[in-house]
């Protein structure tokens, strides 16, 4: 038997989709506004990739589970088809931090050898916190903000770490965790810092790296290309829906249109106006109802390479399948694109992601009339 913990932030992710960049603090705004769960289901993906794999191994895998009870792990175990569960923590009706911590705490003091847990930076950084600093992470992912270096690309790529880990076929590796101030975030400020640094099994396609942060007076001029040849290219097009999404290469497209860009929002302009700001799923399924034509402008998240789903939820899979794979405008600097091996997508759904995908490369803008055809991530 090989030991494993697990543990699930039943809340993570839950402020994406309808604008709040976060949920922590806004648990009650995020319900009012029609926010649903979502990492029950991330983390169903990862259970059901693994047992998969763990049954065809040869020679075959067993796992005992440590477990936090109820929606913080077992349920998701048990519904999973996996046997041998220990819980060594209830959490509270209305489950919060706390629990996070003295689960993390109680699964690092039962000995086992990997602490699965599924949440965004916020649960990593309790996690760490609770567990301390000799237990391995792997986190799966489905928070709004997954900037640290302890999860797994896609839910099922966590379970293929864990079953190459379990071989024995991965070194552990250690990564950073980076804490984020979520009210900042809010604000369209980035204020981050290392938190610390956690051991996890790594693999360098499955295991996402920490988000890169590149500036220089270089990125300026080229962030300003790319506005302006963007800027020429749609600004006198009638009708056009402009969706600008987040970041700082997004927002020099904004000043460009001349709009109050926020840089960590989704902003639209159509006819030389601002026609939202800040949008959330709802403001932005409700513009793709009055515009046909529709661009939807991204970067991707430096080193990382996310095009979609980190961070953006608002983006969700039903208006990525309104705006097709045609209407998506990537663009990029060249320094990012340098440290960036690859692009990926992460909707939500593995389906519309793989049809994203299309033929594996998709064209980045990276100046003015420059464009480069990038590889993307199976």
């Amino acid at each position: 038997m090989r030991r494993l913990g697990f543990l699930i932030n039943p809340i993570a992710g839950m402020g994406g989709r309808v604008g709040l960049k976060g949920t922590d603090g806004k648990l009650a705004e995020a319900l009012k506004l029609g926010a649903t769960p979502i990492a029950a289901a991330q983390a169903g993906r990862m259970l059901a990739r693994l047992r998969l794999l763990v049954a065809e191994s040869v020679p075959r895998i067993d796992i005992a589970w440590t477990a936090c009870g109820d929606s913080m792990g077992v349920d998701a175990l048990a519904a999973a088809g996996f046997e041998h569960i220990e819980t060594v923590h209830r959490p509270a009706a209305d489950s919060g931090r706390d629990d996070t911590l003295t689960a993390a705490r109680a699964i690092s003091e039962a000995g086992v050898e990997l602490l699965i847990f599924c949440g965004g930076d916020g649960t990593a950084r309790d996690v760490r916190e609770g567990a301390g600093a000799e237990v391995p992470l792997l986190g799966i992912p489905s928070g709004v903000k997954m900037f640290s270096g302890v999860f797994g690309t896609t839910p099922e790529h966590a379970a293929d770490i864990v079953a190459e880990f379990l071989s024995g076929r991965l070194e552990l590796a250690d990564a950073d965790i980076l804490d984020l101030d979520e009210e900042s975030y809010r604000r369209g400020e980035w204020r981050s810092k290392i938190f610390g640094s956690a051991k996890t099994p790594f693999e360098p396609v499955y295991t996402q790296s920490a988000k890169s942060l590149i500036g220089g007076a270089s990125e300026a001029d080229a962030k300003e290309d790319i506005a302006r040849f963007l800027h020429d290219e749609y600004a006198d097009t009638a009708g056009l829906l402009l969706l600008l999404g987040a970041g700082s290469t997004v927002e020099a497209v904004g000043e460009a249109f001349g709009i109050d860009k926020t840089l960590l929002g989704i902003d639209a302009v159509a006819d030389g106006k601002q026609v939202g700001a800040d949008l959330n799923e709802r403001g932005i399924l409700e513009l793709l109802d009055r515009y046909e034509d529709v661009r939807l402008v991204v970067s991707p998240i430096g080193a990382q390479g996310f095009v979609l789903g980190r961070g953006t939820q608002q983006i969700s899979p039903a208006v990525i399948r309104r705006i097709g794979r045609e209407g998506l405008v990537v663009v990029s600097t060249p320094a990012k694109l340098a440290a960036t091996p690859s692009l990926r997508f992460d909707s939500g759904d593995p389906d519309l992601d793989a049809d994203l995908r299309g033929d594996g490369f998709l064209p980045v803008v990276t100046g003015y009339r420059f464009s480069k055809r990038v590889k993307v991530a199976a």
